[in-house]
């Protein structure tokens, strides 16, 4: 087995297990597989060994404590024997070392795998994106502008007509043509009773009569709302209020026939209901008066 040696590169300071029919060749000079330096590798040559201790001076370690000696070692096979200078190619360019050409080929083949990777996959890579002509983002913005506002138009068309009572015969002609309704609005919160009485007929036996004032507190029109009557009575044995009769009464049950329903309740305007109610299949001690919309 041959005599193991040891040298270091002057350039990158790594250091390279060699041997004696390694440094024969070239009169010793070598090249770095590393950082490519040329240097005499006899010259470079250095020993592993540990040095001797000072057992005076250093306190006592055995082997089992230190363990061997670390040191990073480099392949032999990254030291080359360097080219002679007058040494060439028949075409006149310098012959390439042995690195160079493992370099190359570890280039050729990282290129191969790239390109049969992007072969194989290239489905998963995103389109480039192309982008439209300047004059067509002109003429379709305006346009989904106007759509867009159609819709809102469309949407509100109710509140926008009760707000603004001059919009609503182009609205009416819009929706004619569309095939939808503008409507009154209908906001329970802006009615109210102000006023509301029960009493039986005096002149038939069982029928009740009900009055009631119905205001619309709010500054535009609103839609006629349903009324319910609520009649309830005392239950002896827990003495607690029983719905003996609920009843709800739609907007052409006590509006007049002289009033447009589907115009609503205008303005700060009060409506005066009365109702006739038979209840003589019942007794009744107390009623309660509703408004909402279905």
């Amino acid at each position: 087995m041959a005599e193991e040696k040891f040298t270091r590169c002057p350039g990158c300071r790594a250091i390279f297990r060699v041997t004696s029919q390694q440094l024969s060749m070239r009169g010793g000079q070598v090249r770095c597989g590393h950082c490519h330096t040329v240097f005499d590798g006899v010259a470079a040559l250095l020993s592993l060994a540990p040095r001797p201790r000072d057992e005076r001076n250093e306190p006592e370690f055995d082997e089992a404590t230190l363990g061997p000696p670390t040191v990073t070692l480099r392949n032999a096979h990254a030291l080359e024997p360097a080219p002679p200078p007058d040494e060439a190619a028949p075409d006149g360019r310098a012959e390439p070392s042995v690195a160079a050409a493992l370099a190359d080929a570890e280039t050729r083949d990282s290129a191969d795998a790239e390109a049969d990777y992007a072969a194989r996959f290239s489905w998963q890579e995103k389109p480039a994106r192309r982008w439209l002509p300047g004059w067509v983002y002109a003429i379709a913005a305006p346009l989904l502008i106007l759509l867009l506002a159609g819709q809102a138009m469309f949407h509100f068309r109710d509140w926008i007509a009760a707000h603004w009572p001059r919009t609503q015969p182009a609205l009416v002609k819009l929706c004619a043509a569309a095939g939808c309704e503008v409507r009154p609005l209908q906001e329970i919160n802006g009615l109210s009773i102000e006023a509301s009485d029960l009493q039986a007929d005096p002149a038939h036996k069982g029928l009740l009569i009900l009055s009631a004032t119905i205001r619309n507190r709010m500054p535009y029109t609103l839609g006629y709302p349903y009324l319910e009557l609520t009649l309830s009575d005392i239950q002896k044995q827990t003495q607690q209020d029983i719905v003996v009769v609920r009843r709800a009464f739609a907007p052409k049950e006590y509006v007049s026939g002289a009033a447009d329903i589907d115009s609503g309740l205008p303005p700060n305007a009060e409506l005066n209901v009365k109702l006739f109610i038979d209840a003589s299949a019942t007794t009744q001690a107390g009623y309660q008066v509703y408004l909402f919309y279905p």
